[in-house]
């Protein structure tokens, strides 16, 4: 999300004079600001979760939600692993579920119901933190239904995925670092997986076959580990802040909007749009 609100608030800046202050580095992070007031507008890469809920009501926070693009969770290893080229979620959970943290080698997913021949050889995995929204949208897309099918919905919840592999909180690091190790895992969002040197982007067969990750099956629904992203209003602060009200405006105007799809993410149809926009307009009467 990072990008599209910078790229937004750029434009915004050039013709208001008054550029908005972005930061990262996760959508936790952001709700947690968002939540204690500190910040008008939450970025997520995923819906808000109901604990963040309760933190926000606790907070007197009261918000909107508007969904402004899609995105997906590219799962990637490195251009010189020529023998991973397409995995299940079965393989997914057994290289990085809850259970796999003695699976120390890509064939050793087998083990916990790994569909695929994996090659014999060493696993290093770099991904994103717990503290990402990149994070949470991996455990909920790949891994929570078998997880809470073998485990239990309580225990896989309180596990998500192994604890051992040291998350990165910088999906630039995370490419690097699958890029430079021949038998590397991992996944980051489809916008920076789409602009990487050396790595091989992995299809992902979620039962109707292996499917790449592109603008086009992400928006067709057709790759598995697609996922909607989200702006997150204050709206008791539009009361205090016109520059507040313009700034959205602006951002979910033809020009704003459009930056969804020039930093790489996947547009809206117009049906959905649609649907945000008079969301916003009924919020900020």
């Amino acid at each position: 999300m990072e990008p599209i609100s910078t790229a937004i608030g750029e434009l915004f800046g050039e013709e208001r004079g008054v550029i908005p202050d972005v930061e990262g580095p996760g959508t936790g992070d952001g709700f947690k600001k968002f939540c204690a007031g500190e910040a008008d507008i939450a970025d997520a890469s995923r819906a808000i979760k109901d604990e963040e809920k309760a933190a926000c009501e606790s907070g007197g926070v009261e918000f909107v939600e508007l969904k402004i693009g899609l995105d997906a969770l590219t799962v990637l290893t490195s251009e010189k692993n020529s023998d991973v080229e397409c995995l299940t979620l079965d393989d997914l959970y057994g290289l990085v579920g809850p259970e796999s943290e003695s699976v120390k080698k890509w064939s050793d997913a087998s083990t916990l119901g790994a569909t695929t021949s994996l090659p014999d050889a060493d696993l290093k995995i770099f991904a994103p933190g717990t503290e990402s929204g990149t994070y949470d949208s991996f455990w909920e897309l790949a891994i929570k239904k078998k997880a809470e099918e073998k485990l239990g919905k309580d225990k896989a919840e309180e596990q998500k995925l192994r604890p051992d592999y040291g998350g990165l909180a910088n999906d630039n690091e995370i490419v690097d670092s699958i890029a430079s190790n021949p038998t590397s895992f991992g996944w980051v969002g489809f916008a920076f997986a789409e602009k990487a040197e050396g790595v091989s982007e992995i299809k992902i067969d979620g039962g109707d076959g292996c499917i790449e990750p592109s603008k086009e099956t992400v928006a067709d629904g057709t790759y598995p580990l697609s996922r909607p992203l989200f702006i997150y209003v204050n709206t008791a602060k539009l009361a205090e802040s016109d520059a507040l009200k313009a700034f959205v405006d602006y951002y979910l105007s033809d020009d704003g909007i459009s930056q969804v799809d020039e930093v790489g993410y996947v547009s809206l149809d117009s049906a959905a749009l649609e649907e945000t926009r008079s969301a916003w307009a009924d919020a900020s009467k």
